[in-house]
């Protein structure tokens, strides 16, 4: 068998053998790096639906996805911006790359209402809940 259909099966098996001790309530953590609204939205829309079926949801926005979760982004966000506060009012967490926030210039004060600013504590607590499940956009 050729290394490349090793590592192909490797893969396929693998994907199987995670998906397999999936739990029904498993937690979600999505990375948002992306500024584009449509992965914005597309990423939004994701966890919320699967946060209404029982998963409890963290988003963590970083890079370019800190401008979603500031005040000036309202005009160019407006639509996520509602996804994001309809997530948090269901007990959604969303958290802020402070890191990131200081790079583009732009303060704790800035964050939209219910957003957490990310530290080592609030970020590990989220992402390393047993059975969390990651995903990025």
């Amino acid at each position: 068998m050729s290394h490349f259909m090793r590592s192909w099966l490797f893969t396929l098996l693998a994907v199987f053998s995670f998906s397999a001790f999936a739990g029904p309530n498993d937690p979600l953590f999505i990375s948002l790096t992306s500024g584009e609204p449509h992965r914005v939205t597309m990423a939004l829309n994701f966890g919320k639906h699967h946060n209404e079926n029982g998963h409890p949801l963290s988003i963590f926005l970083s890079d370019q996805g800190v401008f979603v979760g500031v005040k000036s982004g309202a005009d160019k966000y407006a639509d996520q911006q509602k996804i994001l506060q309809e997530i948090i009012a269901k007990g959604g967490t969303v958290i802020m790359c402070p890191m990131c926030l200081k790079h583009y210039g732009l303060s704790p004060g800035d964050l939209l209402p219910g957003i957490k600013m990310g530290s080592p504590k609030v970020t590990g607590d989220a992402l390393f809940k047993d059975g969390t499940k990651t995903m990025t956009w």
